[in-house]
């Protein structure tokens, strides 16, 4: 028996007045496999061999493939955007890279992101989320800040 379609909820923006310094708004965790690395690869136009061999990885002194910048920080800051609903209330991003994602072969890698409100303003109704992005405990993007508008 077929069900039928359920309408699609409303969003509802988060409230400003209702948020706190400290809170957290969103976590999220990703795997990364080499798969994803060549995806991204397609997607981006990176094909920079760093980021799925490990000969040549390790020829120029990494310590194996490593996750591309640009994958790392999209991922960061899915969970915001999910949050505001909308990536045109992101009015601005920023990350500083303090350590390389290594994906191993066969593990892959998980990345760990907690977005927590560091500043809001409630007359212009914006705020400052604070990302934590982590690899195995280790931060891996340092000062990662997003300012968001929520009207």
């Amino acid at each position: 028996m077929a069900t039928a379609p359920t309408a699609p909820t409303a969003f509802e923006l988060p409230d400003v007045a209702a948020l706190a310094v400290g809170d957290v708004v969103a976590e999220r965790v990703f795997g990364l496999t080499r798969d994803t690395l060549v995806r991204y690869a397609g997607a981006s136009g990176d094909f920079n061999p760093i980021h799925y061999r490990d000969d040549v990885a390790k020829a120029v002194g990494l310590p194996g493939v490593l996750a591309h910048g640009m994958l790392t920080m999209g991922l960061a800051i899915q969970p915001v955007v999910d949050w505001v609903g909308d990536p045109n209330r992101v009015t601005d991003y920023q990350v500083r890279f303090t350590r390389p994602i290594v994906v191993d072969p066969e593990l892959g890698a998980i990345v760990t992101v907690v977005a927590k409100v560091a500043e809001l303003d409630a007359d212009a109704r914006t705020a400052r989320i604070d990302l934590t992005v982590t690899v195995g405990g280790e931060t891996v993007l340092g000062k990662a800040q997003v300012r968001v508008t929520l009207s």
